[in-house]
């Protein structure tokens, strides 16, 4: 019955394919982030990158930024790594099914000032506003992506931009990810909806950018299994399906990839509109050609307002409680019949006006920006409303140098005034080329003091997390980063040192506590790729993790990860990359998990020390335009002291099994019309 569904889904999703193209004629993580949140566009490896003009193929220029940034990406269209193209990085865990709630193995705090409302396991799937690209392209450009998995796992991931004349722009993405999971009431499914906007007028003195964006995240949650040793219990159980979990009521439970019911899980509702306006004073230029003359306008003085709007819905409900199931896992007392109901609602307005003034005519990189932001907050626990009100300052100077050598950044926020006032984020960094293509050189550092997320005030929040009476104190988290590439030698290396004090955690699965001690975590990472013969190549990340001052987070000491690969151009318009993928990580205590907060719980008991490293086969191919990922994962988990069955499951934390063997097949597809 699967494999029928699977087939008449790729059929659909085909159809999909032909309309979506007909229309463009018509009318077209390990995931790396920067130190201010946005995404780092992979360098195109394969060279293959659709900026370059091919009189065998479409042609088209383009290009994009992220937003808030200058810097400018080409599209990438390497294939040597799945995890570019995956939504979740290497370096996170998840809870054993695609879209549940993950993690990072790498130690990464959360870093911003003023309101949060504390809900972050399931970020990684989430559209953010920092990430958005906003294109500039010559031609309509469409990129479609399914995913097909194990169980009936499936992702839909949809992109189309183009420009409607000269001067406006838009893009829109659409992902989908459905997961039936393979263990009981385990299913996901997550909708993800991006809608952007960039005009420019004819006298180029005036722009706009309008971003929607909107997440729907739901995620049943079973609590993990009753009984670790289920998976291998004399093959008494030859489907995980069968294994009873710790939440959940059985007579709920179902695997139909079409039936999207949370009965017992949460789920999160978030939608942002932003609307940003531009009007620059500067000088008029013009550049003459022998049979064009081209208009130029260098702005001096922009005069910018920024209005946005969020709205957030957090939800855990179990409409089907199981009596015993509560009193003997959670210690609660509920009634089968009664519904177990948590909802924390916000909506925020944020009000922001800079000044922006351009020291140098020909270097738009080049910027001094001054602001001050007005936002009100108005939420809590449903239906409910606690009120804020905060005044801010923001400020950001800007110096890349006309032959791209130095790139300055200075910026910072502070709220002044209101419910989050002392709240503040400092920021510097300074890159510099190391030469035509050495590589490069960036040092920086980062100081954030922030007020405690709102789920651990109990005064304001419906969530179990209990503090005690205790009214936490601001978090303040100092980082240092340094990075280094050295593009001859195939080599890059990483390192981030932390100091953390008044850290918030989880002790348990209603209790939160604050860590008054200071600590320090140093993170340092290194990547290289050699080549070990004409076609074999060898990918090596790892990474090093030490803490000092006995603090409350546990982090594995060395991750790595390494794919050999036989790759390469074989015909003229087939690339190859096929090979083994190996992760391995040391033994630590992995936090828990609360399904009732959505929060990692740090504990001290349970150990994946007896994990075994994970190992995939890949084969990765391009021909053109489209790319193919085949994929077998946790080849690892197979048990020969049982039958040869995949039952020796690896444990991402304390009771939840991470996926056994796992099949996927996806396709990438672009299309320029």
């Amino acid at each position: 019955m699967h494999n029928r569904l699977s087939f008449y889904i790729i059929c659909l999703v085909l159809c999909c394919m032909a309309s979506l193209s007909a229309f463009a004629q018509d009318d077209v993580p390990a995931r790396n982030f920067d130190n201010r949140g946005r995404p780092v566009a992979k360098k195109d490896s394969a060279n293959m990158n659709l900026q370059h003009r091919d009189a065998n193929a479409d042609s088209i220029t383009i290009s994009y930024h992220y937003f808030d940034s200058t810097k400018t990406y080409k599209i990438d269209s390497s294939i040597s790594d799945f995890y570019q193209r995956y939504p979740v990085s290497y370096n996170y865990t998840d809870l054993g099914n695609f879209g549940s709630a993950a993690r990072s193995m790498i130690f990464m705090p959360y870093m911003k000032p003023g309101f949060d409302a504390g809900f972050h396991a399931f970020d990684v799937y989430k559209f953010r506003i920092e990430d958005t690209k906003l294109y500039t392209t010559t031609r309509p450009y469409t990129e479609l992506a399914y995913l097909l998995g194990s169980k009936a796992e499936q992702m839909i991931d949809l992109m189309h931009t183009q420009n409607r004349n000269a001067n406006l722009n838009f893009s829109f993405g659409f992902r989908l990810i459905n997961a039936p999971g393979a263990f009981k009431n385990q299913n996901t499914n997550h909708n993800n909806i991006r809608f952007a906007l960039g005009y420019t007028g004819k006298s180029k003195r005036y722009n706009n950018t309008l971003i929607f964006i909107t997440n729907k995240i739901q995620s049943s949650e079973n609590g993990g299994i009753q009984v670790d040793t289920a998976l291998k219990s004399d093959g008494s159980f030859s489907d995980p399906f069968s294994i009873q979990t710790r939440l959940g009521n059985a007579s709920q439970f179902s695997r139909n990839p079409f039936s999207v019911k949370i009965t017992t899980g949460n789920e999160y509702k978030e939608t942002t509109i932003l609307f940003r306006q531009q009007y620059d004073f500067g000088q008029k230029d013009s550049l003459v050609t022998d049979s064009l003359t081209y208009r130029l306008f260098y702005p001096r003085l922009r005069l910018q307002h920024t209005i946005q709007f969020t709205r957030e819905n957090y939800e855990f409900h179990d409409y089907a409680p199981v009596d015993t199931l509560y009193n003997k896992y959670y210690n609660l007392s509920i009634s089968n019949n009664d519904t177990l109901l948590y909802r924390d609602q916000w909506a925020r307005l944020n009000n922001e006006f800079a000044v922006v003034s351009f020291p140098e005519k020909k270097n738009q990189n080049q910027f001094l920006k001054l602001g001050a932001g007005y936002e009100m907050i108005a939420g809590g626990f449903y239906p409910y409303k606690t009120k804020y009100n905060n005044v801010y300052f923001t400020g950001e100077y800007r110096n890349r140098t006309r032959n791209k050598k130095w790139d300055l950044v200075l910026s910072g926020r502070l709220y002044s005034a209101g419910a989050y006032a002392g709240d503040y984020d400092a920021y510097g960094s300074l890159e510099r080329l190391l030469g035509s293509n050495k590589g490069n050189l960036l040092i920086g550092f980062q100081n954030v003091n922030r007020s405690q997320s709102a789920i651990f005030f109990n005064s304001v929040s419906a969530f179990p997390v209990l503090t005690g009476g205790e009214n936490f104190k601001k978090e303040n988290v100092s980082k240092a980063f340094a990075s280094i590439n050295f593009s001859k030698l195939n080599l890059s290396l990483v390192g981030n040192y932390y100091i953390v004090s008044n850290y918030v955690y989880m002790t348990d699965f209603y209790r939160a506590q604050q860590e008054a001690a200071l600590f320090n975590v140093l993170h340092v990472g290194a990547l290289k790729k050699i080549q070990l013969r004409k076609h074999w190549f060898w990918y090596i990340e790892a990474h090093f993790q030490q803490t000092a001052g006995n603090p409350p987070i546990n982090v594995p000491t060395v991750l790595t990860r390494h794919r050999f690969a036989f790759e390469g151009n074989f015909f003229k318009n087939l690339y190859l990359s096929t090979g083994l993928e190996v992760k391995y990580y040391t033994g630590y205590n992995a936090d828990n998990y609360s399904p009732f907060s959505g929060q990692f719980i740090f504990q001290e008991n349970i150990s994946t020390r007896a994990n075994r490293p994970e190992i995939n086969a890949y084969l990765n191919f391009r021909i053109k335009s489209f790319k193919g990922f085949i994929r077998g994962e946790n080849i690892n988990s197979v048990n020969t002291e049982d039958g040869f069955r995949f039952t020796r499951n690896n444990f991402s934390a304390p009771h939840y099994p991470q996926r056994p063997f796992w099949f996927r097949v996806g396709i990438w597809w672009n299309f320029v019309n």
